[in-house]
C-alpha cells in the first residue's frame, strides 16, 4: 500500500471516530461508524493473502449487519418517540436492537465469532487498531445510552464474554488469537459495569487500550506471531521480553501493576450495587484469562529455545527499543500508585 493510501485511511479513521464521538444525532453517529469500517478494510486486506481477504470479508459482513441494526434501532425509536437524539432512546424494542448491534460491533458473546478470525488474518499493527481504536465509537454509543439499556442482557453477555474469552484462549498457540480472546474477556468487564458506572467503564477502556497497545507494539518489535517464536525472544532481547512479561501480567490484572486498578474498582462497585454474586463470578472467571497470560509470560521469559544461545548476538538483533514502546510499557506497569489521581481526573 502506497503512503498516500495509508494517509487517506488514517485520516478517514480519525474523521469517522471524531464524527461518532461528537454527534448527538443517530444518522451522524451511524455515518461515522460507516466511515470507520470502510477505512479499516484496506488495512486488513493489505497483505494480499487469502487469509487477509477472508478476514476483510468477514469484518465487512459483520459490521454491515451491525450498522443496519443500529439504523433500524434509531428509526424504530424515532417512529415511536419522534426523537433522533442518541440520549433519548426510550423505546424498549430499540434498546434491545441497539444492544445486539453494539455487541456485534464490539465482538461480545454470542456475537464474537468474527473477531478472533479477523485478528488472525491481519498484521499486528492493524490488529492493534481493531482491538483499541475501532472499539471506541461503539463503546461511546453504549456510554451515551447507558441509562436506557436493559440490565439483564448486558450482565448476561458480560459474564458469557468473560467466561468464553478466558476459556477459548487456553488452547491457542497464535498470539493474535490469544489477544483477541483477551479483548473479548476485557469487554465483558466493561459491559457489566457500564450500566452501573459509565465513567468507571471508560476508565477500564482507557487502561485496557494503554496496556494492549504496549503488548501489540512489543510483539511487533520482536516479530512474534506464535508461542514457538516467543520462546526464542529471551535470547535476542532479554530486556524487552522481561517488560513483555510484566505487561502481560498487568493485562491479567495482578497487583501491584496498572491492570489491577480497573478490576479492583469494578468488583468494588458491583458489590455496592448489590451485585456480589456477579462480582464473585467475574473474579473467578478472570482466573481463566490469568492462565493464558501466565502461559505467554512463561514462554517469553522462562522457556529457552531448543538450540544453544551461547553465541555472539548478531548486529541486526541489537536494535534500539522504540521510545513509544518504552513509554507505554512503563505506564502499563507503574500507574497503580497514582490511582487516586486517575480516579479524580475521571
Amino acid at each position: 500500500m502506497n503512503p498516500q493510501a495509508k494517509l487517506i485511511c488514517a485520516i478517514s479513521l480519525l474523521l469517522g471516530t471524531t464524527i461518532t464521538l461528537s454527534s448527538n444525532h443517530w444518522v451522524l453517529a451511524w455515518t461515522g461508524l460507516e466511515i470507520n469500517t470502510l477505512a479499516i478494510l484496506p488495512l486488513i486486506a493489505k497483505p494480499h493473502h487469502p487469509r487477509s481477504i477472508e478476514a476483510a470479508t468477514k469484518y465487512f459482513l459483520t459490521q454491515a449487519a451491525a450498522s443496519a441494526l443500529i439504523l433500524f434501532s434509531s428509526m424504530t425509536n424515532a417512529w415511536h418517540t419522534g426523537q433522533w437524539d442518541i440520549t433519548q432512546l426510550t423505546c424498549p424494542t430499540s434498546c434491545l436492537i441497539l444492544t445486539t448491534a453494539i455487541a456485534m460491533k464490539l465482538g461480545l458473546v454470542p456475537f464474537h465469532f468474527w473477531f478472533p478470525e479477523v485478528l488472525q488474518g491481519c498484521s499486528l499493527t492493524t490488529g492493534l487498531l481493531l482491538s483499541t481504536a475501532m472499539k471506541l465509537p461503539p463503546i461511546t454509543l453504549l456510554y451515551m445510552t447507558s441509562q436506557s439499556l436493559n440490565h439483564t442482557p448486558m450482565v448476561i453477555m458480560a459474564i458469557l464474554s468473560a467466561a468464553l474469552g478466558g476459556w477459548m484462549g487456553l488452547n491457542q498457540t497464535q498470539t493474535r488469537k490469544i489477544l483477541a480472546f483477551s479483548s473479548i474477556s476485557h469487554l465483558g468487564w466493561m459491559s457489566i459495569i457500564l450500566i452501573y458506572s459509565p465513567k468507571l467503564a471508560m476508565l477500564n477502556f482507557y487502561l485496557y487500550v494503554l496496556i494492549t497497545a504496549a503488548v501489540f507494539l512489543t510483539l511487533n518489535s520482536i516479530k512474534t506471531l506464535n508461542l514457538s517464536t516467543l520462546m526464542t525472544t529471551w535470547a535476542k532481547t532479554p530486556a524487552l521480553s522481561a517488560m513483555l512479561m510484566l505487561t502481560l501480567l498487568s493485562l491479567a490484572g495482578l497487583p501491584p501493576l496498572t491492570g489491577f486498578l480497573p478490576k479492583w474498582l469494578i468488583i468494588q462497585e458491583l458489590t455496592k450495587q448489590d451485585m456480589a454474586p456477579a462480582a464473585v463470578i467475574m473474579a473467578l472467571l478472570s482466573l481463566l484469562s490469568l492462565f493464558f497470560y501466565l502461559r505467554l509470560a512463561y514462554c517469553a521469559t522462562i522457556t529457552l529455545p531448543p538450540h544453544t544461545t551461547n553465541h555472539m548476538k548478531q548486529w541486526h538483533i541489537n536494535k534500539p527499543i522504540n521510545p513509544l514502546v518504552a513509554t507505554l510499557v512503563t505506564m502499563s506497569i507503574i500507574l497503580l500508585p497514582i490511582s487516586p489521581t486517575i480516579l479524580t481526573i475521571v
